[in-house]
């Protein structure tokens, strides 16, 4: 579990988890909160493994976590998420019994409503194939706040990208894995509730997720879907500072980009460009804040 700045939601969270009936051994990686979390939660949950950054390493806190950890499977949480009882075994029981699959996506419901997520919907009808002996759909993409996943192929595919920092750093790990030979899908029988935190700056957001959006773009995406792609964002996201923003840090990251660039194998290629028209219908999925 990785927070920040969140203290009674991360001690909410953690009482959560603590209360699983799998009881899973709970570790929180404290992304350099000034409002005592690290503190609070050691004090309340001595129990808890309590690894306290000097700075915010945003989705990279996940990569601390992890390897704290020697357990065959890994399940993330944000500190305004936590798991139904019983899904983290379901999630167990679906990676043991499937060598080749690196993670399961869980349905999100929002709290306090009790409504699915809209972006459960398009995880349920995932366009992108996969082998028959997937025990959900096959995905391209996931939602780290609502996954369980094997933790050698985490680890093997070299986690969260530093670079990256938070928001959309899925999409680049996940592209990793399936070209490394890995299945990742949904499973509706695994539940994750999400009650949105008010503590976020949703603008910061939008430019980092942007940004993060185009660098994945030029890292990965052969250069005609990569023009496609980066075009179809340049037409639909808000002529507005924030977006203005988020392409200048785009660009001042072209030498690391051509650097690093390596485009995914063409059959992957293949396969994951079915997602291409599902995010440019997608309803779940806007540069908005």
């Amino acid at each position: 579990m990785i927070t920040w700045q969140r203290r009674e939601e991360a001690l909410a969270c953690v009482e959560r988890l603590l209360a699983l009936p799998e009881q899973p051994h709970v570790v929180l990686v404290d992304n350099g909160s000034t409002d005592g979390t690290a503190g609070a939660v050691r004090a309340a949950f001595p129990q808890v493994e309590v690894v306290a950054l000097g700075r915010n390493h945003g989705a990279v806190g996940r990569n601390v976590g992890v390897r704290r950890l020697r357990t065959p499977y890994v399940a993330f949480c944000d500190d305004d998420t936590w798991w139904s009882p019983g899904s983290l075994s379901r999630a167990a029981d679906a990676l043991d019994a499937h060598p080749r699959l690196a993670l399961v996506n869980a349905r999100i419901v929002v709290e306090p409503a009790g409504t699915e997520d809209p972006i459960v919907a398009e995880l349920r009808q995932s366009p992108v194939p996969g082998p028959a002996w997937l025990p959900g759909p096959a995905l391209g993409s996931f939602l780290a706040g609502a996954t369980v996943l094997r933790r050698d192929a985490f680890e093997r595919a070299g986690g969260f990208s530093p670079r990256l920092w938070l928001g959309g750093e899925e999409e680049l790990l996940a592209t990793d894995l399936v070209s490394a030979g890995w299945e990742l899908c949904y499973l509706e029988e695994l539940t994750v509730h999400h009650r949105a935190s008010k503590l976020r700056d949703a603008t910061h957001r939008r430019r980092v997720g942007l940004r993060n959006t185009l660098w994945f773009t030029w890292l990965r995406r052969p250069l005609a879907p990569a023009v496609r792609r980066t075009l179809f964002l340049a037409r639909t996201v808000p002529r507005d500072r924030t977006s203005l923003l988020a392409a200048f840090d785009a660009a001042r990251g072209v030498g690391w980009l051509l650097a690093e660039r390596r485009a995914r194998p063409h059959p992957v290629e293949a396969r994951l460009a079915l997602l291409d028209e599902a995010q440019r219908r997608s309803t779940a999925r806007r540069y908005v804040g």
